[in-house]
């Protein structure tokens, strides 16, 4: 695997991000490491999406579709790309211009590596903010911290691209949760090794952020539920996520009865019991 030679695909999803996408194309434009594609998938934009991607069509791909969510938008892209490795930047985040230098580099490095990520900057309504205990990303094998929350973030991801096809890519009947459940997907069986330095800068505390959405433990609970069924895990990875899934099978049923809702509260109360 040669550094100069080895080929990425940049994929942008975006919807309505106006007023924040001609910041994430410049940073991937000012990327040191020159040998990459750069798509953008338009997801049925109706703001002036379309004349910001005018301004800097020499240098990217731009995919136009009907709004079907942010799953179909990167799953589209990748489907488009001709690059060995693929990485995903949101809308609404920035790379720092060594980023894919550095991860194109540890895949020379380490050739049997099929996904990484690097560390983040998080800024939360313009302000720097600190992760919390909980959300610091782990290293090597992440299936069991990463059943609680979210771990790795699309941003940060670079894969073989073989890898995203053959787990099947992102859950396009998911309207939120869908990363949280490709990660669980290869987690379970690939290391997400994590190089510890802050590469990505992500932004967040906007009303049309997909992870202020209410409700995120249902699409959780989907996701773990589906993982149990695909029948990849070890007996000890199954275990864990048959306790996760009570778990908040247990949290979101109590409070959908509280809201009124018993008929959909009992129904995930039963759901969580389907897998003792």
């Amino acid at each position: 695997m040669n550094e100069k030679t080895l080929s990425v695909s940049v994929i942008i999803p975006t919807f309505n991000r106006g007023w924040i996408l001609r910041e994430a194309i410049e940073s991937v434009r000012s990327q040191t490491y020159r040998n990459f594609e750069f798509i953008i998938v338009d997801d049925g934009s109706t703001d002036n999406t379309r004349d910001i991607l005018e301004e800097f069509k020499e240098d990217i791909v731009v995919i136009r579709q009907a709004n079907k969510g942010v799953s179909a938008a990167r799953n589209k892209g990748v489907a488009s790309s001709r690059g060995t490795l693929i990485t995903f930047l949101d809308s609404d985040d920035l790379w720092k211009p060594e980023k894919l230098a550095v991860q194109v580099a540890f895949f020379v490095l380490n050739p049997e590596t099929q996904i990484c990520q690097t560390d983040e900057i998080w800024i939360r309504k313009g302000k720097r903010v600190n992760p919390k205990k909980c959300h610091q990303k782990p290293s090597g094998m992440i299936y069991v911290p990463s059943l609680s929350l979210c771990l790795v973030s699309p941003s940060a991801v670079m894969m073989k691209k073989d890898l995203f096809e053959s787990v099947g890519g992102f859950d396009e009947n998911l309207p939120a949760c869908e990363d949280y459940d490709l990660w669980l997907r290869i987690g379970c069986r690939y290391p997400v090794p994590l190089i510890e330095q802050k590469l990505v800068i992500k932004r967040g505390g906007h009303d049309d952020q997909l992870s202020r959405s209410p409700g995120l433990d249902k699409y959780r609970i989907i996701a773990l539920k589906k993982n149990l069924e695909i029948g990849n895990l070890t007996s000890s990875q199954y275990r864990k996520t048959v306790d996760k899934l009570k778990e908040k099978c247990r949290i979101y049923s109590d409070g959908c009865i509280k809201r009124g809702k018993e008929e959909k509260g009992n129904y995930f109360k039963n759901l969580g019991e389907r897998f003792s």
